[in-house]
């Protein structure tokens, strides 16, 4: 199963005309110019605008095992990048192949669908709906049923959240966000570790 989070941190206070230089890969020709005010910004970090909330930082893009829920693969990436993206580079033939991928909506692209399948992946990413075009009943159906795994991913952020001291980064750049988040995707294998030793202790 896969899904992504956003990882935030300390927000920049810049103009919108420098957040969408950021968001196109460019840094401001001012702070090129400033080398003090450049080593003080992130520019691998960009804002995102979700449900009427911004947010800014990057995201953590993990695959795990849908019984054990460890973390199998991760991708650490601006959070302006789709999560349909980071998903090429997690699928892999060797681990993943004649197993299904569940994952949510957001995930789901003709070239997810076209790798996955040239991987010998099973896809169990939830169908999407469009203006014109909703999903049908059958296709909401499916999607319920891809759920009842698919959701045990949302678990494994929670976790995170609120037994972590939750998702937040303090360092700027995305060699250094990379570490960090790696460090903390590896401590929360540590703790399932402890729990599945304690469940099977019990057993």
């Amino acid at each position: 199963m896969a899904d992504a989070t956003i990882v935030e941190t300390p927000r920049q206070r810049n103009s919108r005309e420098e957040n969408e230089q950021i968001k196109a890969g460019e840094v401001p020709e001012d702070w090129k110019e400033n080398p003090n005010k450049l080593r003080q910004k992130d520019v691998d970090a960009a804002p995102l605008k979700k449900n009427g909330e911004t947010f800014y930082g990057h995201k953590d893009h993990i695959k795990a095992d849908t019984k054990t829920k460890l973390i199998t693969e991760y991708e650490v990436t601006s959070v302006s990048v789709h999560d349909c993206e980071a998903m090429k580079n997690l699928l892999n033939k060797k681990e993943d192949q004649s197993q299904p991928i569940y994952a949510d909506s957001a995930n789901r692209s003709e070239a997810i669908e076209q790798s996955s399948k040239k991987k010998n992946i099973g896809s169990q990413i939830h169908e999407k709906g469009y203006r014109n075009n909703p999903l049908t009943k059958r296709q909401q159906q499916r999607n319920r049923k891809k759920s009842k795994i698919r959701a045990r991913v949302e678990h494994i952020f929670a976790f995170m959240q609120n037994s972590m001291q939750g998702v937040y980064l303090h360092c700027r750049s995305l060699v250094r966000a990379k570490a960090a988040i790696g460090l903390m995707n590896i401590t929360y294998n540590l703790f399932r570790l402890t729990q599945l030793k304690v469940c099977l202790s019990r057993a």
